[in-house]
């Protein structure tokens, strides 16, 4: 469902503070969403390869920050996924240290793409890159979950614990949707091994949670091109997986609330908090589809208050509870994510009836782009090769649509009909479509149909004139609408 220009706007927190009803429908969302938000940033840490202290920190000051300087009411933003799969190599390869000045130039990044306008671009991303970029998503966590359950030490009891908590995921909610059912999986997966005294490797095997405020850190590696050689390409990665998924979640969350959002203010504000995220030392983030949805959706959350109200919860409940969390199986949060990758995959787009109707370029973009990220391990750049290739295959359609018609008009003229889109890859075969040698004096090429995009077009058209110089004949171009002509002289005065 579309959003009208005229969409209204979404309901202010200084409303939400003047009704009781709604500030407590509000702040009960933003409960509720930090209750599906924990386990996730637990696991989204081990994916990264950092403390899970980095990943629920990281969630506190990203849902706080963006809750104040975001463009969309009520999305959720905090450590995702799809950023954990970007530094995770980074992590591994050169060490935590750094980590920070890659989120902190990713988040610049953001800044600075956000104020150029780079919402604007979404439109480019055509569906299949949209839909391979989920698929690839899901898949990379599904692949980083294997350790958990094929590692050496890993224990057999963690199988069944895992197919335990997939099934409460599964049928929790046809018991009730009040409470988040990863929630309860993670309850009763824990109060078992705890209960039953079963070893598996738990949390806090992971590295130990915080039990206070973090504190404000900075860069500690060297300042030096070195250092940014290393860091900047994951940095960018971060930054274009990042406001792809927040621009595609916050399109999401104005089609569900009919109201509408401010992408370039969203663009920008995801930067500033990943710099505060990463100076806090987090691991940068995005908007988080499930929890949104969680948030918007299941609870009813309209406004910022509900996004603060998610990561101040996240912080209670880490401080409070830490003795706890750390006792939570990693069985448990791998059944968690084995399900967030189930519900992030788009499974219609692979079905064979929906593959046997999309036009076979659409399939070849979305394989590519999800080979591409496979392979590399890397989000941005299978985006990237997604957009290439899926503007080649538009223009080698586009390509030939385009149709040259003769017809003789007397003994001394002809006319050619030209319709369709002229650009790069049409006008390229344009001059192979008329009969230099056996037209008469005059040749017309009528355009009424037509519309010159490019400097490739008017070359052709030159070329077109020249060749038939050559035979002894006139060209006149005619019909041309008003774009096509300005763009016509004002090439041919430079080429001149």
């Amino acid at each position: 469902m579309s959003i009208a220009p005229h969409a209204p706007a979404a309901p202010s927190v200084l409303s939400a503070l003047r009704s009781p009803r709604l500030l407590t429908r509000e702040v009960l969302a933003g409960v509720v969403t930090a209750l599906a938000l924990i386990p996730e940033a637990i696991s989204f840490s081990v994916v990264a390869g950092v403390d899970p202290a980095v990943g629920l920190f990281s969630s506190v000051v990203i849902a706080v920050v963006i809750s104040i300087v975001g463009g969309r009411p009520a999305m959720i933003s905090a450590a995702a996924g799809s950023v954990a799969l970007v530094i995770a190599p980074l992590v591994r390869d050169h060490g935590v240290a750094y980590l920070v000045p890659a989120v902190v130039l990713g988040g610049v990044f953001q800044v600075v793409l956000g104020f150029l306008g780079v919402a604007r671009l979404m439109r480019f991303i055509p569906r299949s890159v949209n839909v391979a970029f989920v698929n690839a998503l899901a898949i990379l966590i599904f692949t980083a979950q294997l350790p958990n359950l094929l590692g050496p030490d890993v224990p057999f009891v963690v199988w069944p614990l895992t197919a335990l908590g997939v099934g409460i995921i599964i049928g929790f909610p046809f018991l009730t949707r009040a409470v988040p059912a990863p929630l309860i999986a993670v309850v009763v997966v824990t109060t078992i091994t705890i209960v039953f005294g079963v070893v598996v490797p738990t949390v806090g095997d992971e590295g130990a949670l915080p039990t206070a405020l973090p504190g404000f850190g900075g860069i500690t590696v060297p300042l030096s091109l070195e250092t940014l050689q290393i860091v900047a390409p994951y940095a960018f990665g971060v930054a274009i997986v990042g406001l792809i998924e927040t621009l595609l979640t916050a399109q999401l969350v104005d089609s569900l609330t009919e109201t509408r959002s401010s992408a370039w203010r969203e663009s920008w504000g995801q930067g500033i908090a990943n710099i505060a995220s990463a100076f806090f030392g987090g691991t940068g983030g995005c908007a988080m589809i499930g929890q949104t949805v969680i948030n918007v959706k299941t609870a009813g959350a309209r406004t910022r208050v509900s996004t603060f109200a998610a990561g101040a919860s996240v912080l209670v409940l880490t401080i409070v509870l830490h003795d706890l969390v750390a006792q939570i199986p990693m069985a448990a949060l791998t059944a968690v994510m084995l399900m967030v990758c189930v519900a992030t995959f788009d499974w219609h787009s692979v079905r064979p009836r929906t593959l046997g109707r999309m036009p076979l370029g659409e399939t070849a973009v979305m394989v590519i782009t999800v080979v591409v990220v496979v392979a590399t391990d890397n989000l941005a750049t299978g985006v990237i090769v997604g957009v290439v290739v899926a503007a080649l295959v538009f223009a080698r359609r586009a390509a030939h649509v385009v149709s040259v018609v003769r017809e003789p008009v007397d003994e001394h003229t002809v006319r050619y009909r030209v319709r369709g889109a002229l650009f790069f890859a049409s006008s390229n075969d344009l001059v192979t479509r008329f009969s230099y040698a056996e037209d008469p004096q005059r040749v017309v090429i009528d355009m009424s149909d037509a519309h010159v995009f490019d400097a490739s077009t008017v070359a052709a058209l030159d070329g077109i004139e020249q060749r038939y110089a050559r035979h002894g004949s006139t060209v006149e171009v005619v019909n041309l609408n008003t774009g096509s002509v300005a763009l016509h002289g004002r090439l041919t005065g430079r080429l001149d």
